[in-house]
Formats: structure tokens, C-alpha cells, sequence
């Protein structure tokens, strides 16, 4: 004799069995990945000179130009130097993240680590999410102690808890897309001297050719377009508007100058989308 047992079928057409597979799948899949941001968390804390660079690059250039020459800095509207340059400082936790993101993908993938978790139920873009979050949390650390050098050397935000907030959440997106920059350089290109001068020509060309140090008005004539339409100038603009750190015109006077937020989130959103896109490609295609 058979019995027969009848499942009762939710409203969208799934049965509690299907549900509770996919739930399972996707807890499954949150947890491979946490494991593996843990993983990079325990090496960082073996050697944590990833951390040293990420933090000690934007705490030099804010002790530099930020401290030592801000009496020689005329920034128009009667902003302080200090003020001003502090988004533009703080870009520099994401540039900066870049080589050291791209360069760990790299060398995982060359030292045969990747080819482990071949063997396990892992999908590949759990392990590239894993080290973004990692990384995530060293720039995490990296910006708040930029940010309290700041606060020691004169930087001070203007428009409340909130809005300072939404700055320091702009900058986060922004560290976080360039983190995802860097995984789709390990991930195609696999020299490391390569890498290692590519990050660094990331980090010296979008931040000098942007407002970070001086106004766009302050560049001459022909570099002034590339600089207001960079989107590093938008992120920065966003952050000081965001913090009352904006002198007028200091991010020129064309479209992203006006609508700073807007182009911030579409560059981001279309660069995020891209690097992600690329980066599990290049990545599917390494470990083959």
C-alpha cells in the first residue's frame, strides 16, 4: 500500500520545502562568505601592513599639505584649508585600497590557495565578496583614523550628525567600489610589479587631476574638464557639501558641479557594476 502525501503550495507557487531550500542555500552562502572574510581577517592580523599602507599614505599627505603648508593655502569663500581638504584626503583610504586588494587576488590565485576551494561546494563570488568585505574593514579602520588626525588638526563638519554621517556613507560606497576596482586588476592582471605600479597610478592620477587639493578654478585651462568630470571630484564635492566644507566653484561650474550627488551615484553604481561584472568573469576564467 502507498500513501500519498500532499504538500501544500505557498501563493507564489513555491512549496514550503523550496522556501526552506533556498533559505538554507542562501545561509549556506552567507556563511561561506564570512568564513572567508574571516580567513583574510586572521592573516591581516598576523602581518597587518596592508593596513599600515591603507592608513599611513592619507595620514602623510594630511599632515603634509593639510597641516604643514595650510598657511600657505588661499582657498576662496573663507573656508579653512583644513576643512577643505579633508574629503579629499579621505578619498585616498579607497584609492590607496586598490593595490593591496588587487595584489592579494593575484597572488591568491598564483600560489594555488583559489585552487582549494575548487574542491569545496564554494561559489566563486563568495570568496571575491569575502575579500572585499576584509578589506572593507580595513578601510573601515584606515578612515576613522584619518578622520580623528583630522579632527586634531583643525577639520571640523558643519551641518550636523546626520549629514556628516551621509558623507562618511558616500565615502564608504566609494571605498567599496574601488575595492572591487582592485579585485578585477588581480584578477586580470597577474604580475604584481604590474599591479603594484598600476595602483599607484590610480592613486596619483585621480587624485591630482580632481579637486582634492585645490579648486578646479586653481588648474590650467585645458586640464580643468577632465578634472570636473573625474568622478573622484564629484565624491569629493558630495562629502564637503555634505560636511559645509564647500568653498563656491571648487568643482567648477559645469553639470557635475551642479548635481554632485546625482553623478556620484551613477559613476559608482556603473563602475560598482562593471568591476563586479568583470571581476567573476576574469576570476571563473583564472581558476578555470
Amino acid at each position: 500500500m502507498t500513501t500519498a502525501t500532499a504538500t501544500a503550495t505557498a501563493p507564489g507557487g513555491r512549496t514550503p520545502v523550496r522556501a526552506a531550500e533556498s533559505r538554507g542555500a542562501l545561509l549556506g552562502y552567507l556563511g561561506d562568505t564570512l568564513a572567508l572574510a574571516g580567513r583574510h581577517l586572521t592573516h591581516l592580523r598576523r602581518s597587518p601592513g596592508r593596513l599600515v599602507l591603507v592608513t599611513m599614505n592619507p595620514l602623510v599627505m594630511l599632515i603634509a599639505i593639510g597641516y604643514l603648508f595650510r598657511n600657505s593655502m588661499n582657498v576662496p569663500g573663507g573656508v579653512a584649508y583644513e576643512d577643505f581638504i579633508m574629503a579629499g584626503i579621505a578619498i585616498q583610504v579607497g584609492l590607496t585600497s586598490v593595490g593591496p586588494t588587487a595584489i592579494g587576488v593575484a597572488l591568491d590565485l598564483q600560489h594555488g590557495l583559489v585552487d582549494r576551494f575548487r574542491s569545496l561546494p564554494i561559489a566563486p563570488s563568495s570568496v571575491l565578496i569575502g575579500r572585499t568585505l576584509s578589506d572593507l574593514f580595513v578601510g573601515v579602520v584606515s578612515l576613522t583614523a584619518v578622520s580623528l588626525v583630522g579632527l586634531g588638526v583643525g577639520w571640523r563638519p558643519h551641518e550636523g550628525l546626520l549629514r556628516t554621517a551621509a558623507g562618511f556613507g558616500v565615502l564608504l560606497a566609494f571605498i567599496y567600489t574601488m575595492l572591487w576596482v582592485g579585485i578585477l586588476l588581480g584578477t586580470t592582471q597577474k604580475n604584481v610589479e604590474a599591479i603594484d605600479g598600476t595602483g599607484a597610478l590610480v592613486l596619483v592620477v585621480f587624485s591630482f587631476l580632481s579637486n582634492a587639493y585645490v579648486g578646479v578654478g586653481g588648474l590650467p585651462g585645458w586640464l580643468r574638464p577632465v578634472a570636473e568630470w573625474n568622478p573622484v571630484t564629484s565624491v569629493i564635492t558630495t562629502c564637503r557639501r555634505l560636511w559645509g566644507n564647500d568653498p563656491a566653484g571648487a568643482a567648477g561650474g559645469g553639470f557635475p558641479s551642479h548635481h554632485p550627488g546625482l553623478v556620484t551615484a551613477i559613476t559608482l553604481s556603473a563602475l560598482l557594476v562593471i568591476a563586479v561584472a568583470g571581476s567573476v568573469r576574469g576570476f571563473r576564467r583564472a581558476v578555470g
